[in-house]
C-alpha cells in the first residue's frame, strides 16, 4: 500500500491502475512510473483525433519586468481545464518557459520537469484524465518595461513591451486594451498593403452601390479607413477607460514595441 501510495503522488494515476502497474513492475518503483507513462501516452495517442479546443493560457513576468511569457495548454473539456493538476501543469510549464527561454514548442517539449520531460508529463497527465492535451504555442516579449494580464480565468492572455522603463502601470493599461479590442497591429503603417487595397475596394464597391458621386467616392474612402486604422491598430483604438481619448494619448511618449495575444 505504501508503494501504491507513493506512486500515485509521483503520477496521479488511479490506485487500481498503480497496483497493476507495481504488479508489472516487480514493485520496482521507477519501472512503474515508466509503465504509467507509456500507457499513458499511448492513450493520448488514441485519442488523436479529438479536439482539444478547451485549456488554459498562462502569463509571467520576470523579476526585473523585462521580460515575460505567455503559453496555451488545451484539453478536451472545461471540466478538466479548471482542474488543479492541469492547472499546475500549466503553471509549471510557464517556469519551464521562464527558467530556460526556449525558442519553440519542440525545445520546451523536450526540457526537463518533475523528472521527466514536458512532453512526457503531458502525456502522463493525459493518460490520467482520459483526455487529449496538447501544448499549442509559448511566446515571450522583453522590453525596457513589460507586463502582463490574464482575462476571463486564463481564457484570455496578454503581454506587452514597451521602450520606457518604469511604466508598468501603462503596460498594464494597455494589455487591458488589448485583451477587450483585439487590435491586429500597433500602428497604421504597419498594416500591409494587400489588406489596405482590398479594404478600400470593398468600401469603394459599397458606395457606388449607394450612388456616391463618383468624384466623392475616394474621399469617402480615406475617411473610412481612418475609422478601420482605429478598429485594427492598438494606438489608433478608443481607450476602453475614456472613449475621449486613443491608446496613443495614454502613453505619455512611451512606444509599445511588442504586444502578444493569446484567447481560447
Amino acid at each position: 500500500m505504501e508503494l501504491i501510495k507513493q506512486l500515485r503522488e509521483m503520477t496521479g494515476a488511479g490506485m487500481v491502475d498503480c497496483k497493476t502497474a507495481l504488479d508489472e513492475a516487480g514493485n520496482d518503483l521507477n519501472k512503474a512510473v515508466e509503465i504509467l507513462r507509456k500507457k499513458g501516452i499511448s492513450k493520448a495517442a488514441k485519442r488523436s483525433s479529438r479536439e482539444a479546443n478547451e485549456g488554459v493560457i498562462k502569463v509571467a513576468v520576470n523579476d526585473a519586468k523585462s521580460e515575460a511569457y505567455i503559453v496555451e495548454l488545451n484539453c478536451e473539456t472545461d471540466f478538466v481545464s479548471r482542474n488543479e493538476k492541469f492547472q499546475a501543469l500549466a503553471g509549471g510549464i510557464l517556469n519551464v518557459i521562464k527558467k530556460d527561454e526556449p525558442a519553440t514548442l519542440e525545445a520546451l517539449l523536450a526540457l526537463p520537469l518533475d523528472n521527466i520531460t514536458v512532453e512526457e508529463s503531458i502525456g502522463a497527465l493525459s493518460g490520467t484524465s482520459g483526455e487529449k492535451m496538447s501544448l499549442k504555442r509559448l511566446d515571450m516579449v522583453s522590453g525596457a518595461t513589460v507586463a502582463s494580464y490574464s482575462h476571463l480565468g486564463g481564457r484570455i492572455g496578454v503581454l506587452v513591451a514597451l521602450d520606457q522603463p518604469g511604466q508598468e502601470a501603462i503596460a498594464t493599461e494597455v494589455a487591458m486594451q488589448v485583451a477587450a479590442a483585439n487590435p491586429k497591429y500597433i500602428l497604421p503603417s504597419e498594416v500591409v498593403v494587400e489588406e489596405i487595397a482590398k479594404e478600400k475596394e470593398i468600401y469603394k464597391e459599397l458606395l457606388i452601390k449607394e450612388g456616391k458621386p463618383a468624384n466623392m467616392v475616394d474621399k469617402i474612402v480615406e475617411g473610412k479607413m481612418g475609422k478601420y486604422y482605429s478598429e485594427v491598430c492598438l494606438v489608433e483604438q478608443e481607450y476602453i477607460k475614456d472613449d475621449k481619448k486613443k491608446i496613443k494619448d495614454i502613453l505619455g511618449g512611451a512606444k509599445v514595441l511588442k504586444f502578444v495575444r493569446y484567447a481560447l
